[in-house]
């Protein structure tokens, strides 16, 4: 396992220069004590979403509703499915006028997101319409509201890796989530306390040049991953998108968001973190 040292913490007088990576996070410990725990895995989405749940038991019903949310949210958006609605809507067979009220919403938030990031956020960058860096964390987003409005108030979703979470596991303990380290499979670049919080990262060590650089159009140079934190995890998925097709100007870019925190992994392993970057150092 590789051995990084600690995060110096970005500030608007940084410069993108501080020595090496972080260490690898403390391990995660099992609960302790008799605290009720219920787990459901959904294959859905091209991975493996698993739902959390700490207290009393919820409803089926419950886990079942945001389960085929999912499953719904697949059946429209998938860029693999050739009979979903984006694929038809690359076509020309479907058009933005007489799509779902949530693919317009998604045709929308695309639109607005590419003004907000300068182009570096861009659903058409692949040369047609792919808005996976947005949709998943937005699905997963919808289904962790739906629990909490059916009653259910300490959970945590993980969608492969993309995480949303809600209330407390036990009393003085945190969600805790590893960023896993993009060099080494088996190590964490570091562990993050998402109460109440989503956590989204995006990098370039497992699915190689998704996220592109619009000045280049290929994959951004000397940045290897970007995670963001905060209150909704479908635009902390889309800013972890556009800070790592920045490259190394990325974290400067981080600094400037409102409600969200960021740390990101260059490519000779320096780290650098917004200040509100919720690490967990013990």
């Amino acid at each position: 396992m590789r051995a990084l040292s600690a995060a110096p913490v970005l500030t608007d007088n940084s410069q993108v220069r501080h020595g090496p990576l972080l260490r690898s996070g403390p391990k995660l410990k099992g609960m302790r004590g008799s605290l009720e725990k219920y787990v459901h895995v959904e294959h859905v989405m091209g991975t493996a979403v698993t739902f959390d749940v700490r207290g009393a038991r919820p409803t089926r019903q419950a886990i079942d509703d945001a389960a085929a949310w999912l499953h719904d949210v697949d059946a429209q958006f998938s860029t693999y499915r050739p009979d979903s609605a984006v694929c038809r809507l690359r076509r020309g067979e479907l058009l933005r006028g007489a799509a779902s009220d949530d693919l317009r919403w998604i045709l929308d938030r695309c639109d607005r997101l590419n003004t907000e990031t300068g182009g570096f956020f861009d659903a058409y960058a692949s040369g047609s319409f792919d808005p996976s860096a947005l949709v998943k964390g937005w699905a997963v987003q919808r289904a962790a509201d739906q629990l909490a409005a059916a009653g259910v108030d300490r959970f945590c979703i993980n969608a492969g890796g993309d995480v949303a979470a809600r209330g407390r596991p036990a009393p003085g303990r945190h969600w805790r989530v590893g960023i896993r380290h993009p060099l080494d499979a088996k190590a964490l670049a570091a562990i993050v306390a998402a109460d109440d919080a989503a956590v989204a990262t995006s990098g370039l060590y497992e699915r190689g040049g998704h996220v592109i650089a619009p000045a280049s159009g290929r994959a951004p140079e000397g940045v290897l991953s970007v995670t963001v934190v905060g209150p909704d995890l479908g635009i902390a998925d889309a800013y972890a998108t556009a800070a790592l097709a920045m490259g190394t100007d990325g974290p400067q870019w981080t600094l400037g968001l409102e409600g969200y925190e960021a740390l990101t992994i260059l490519e000779d392993e320096t780290v650098w973190a917004t200040p509100g970057f919720p690490v967990v150092t013990a």
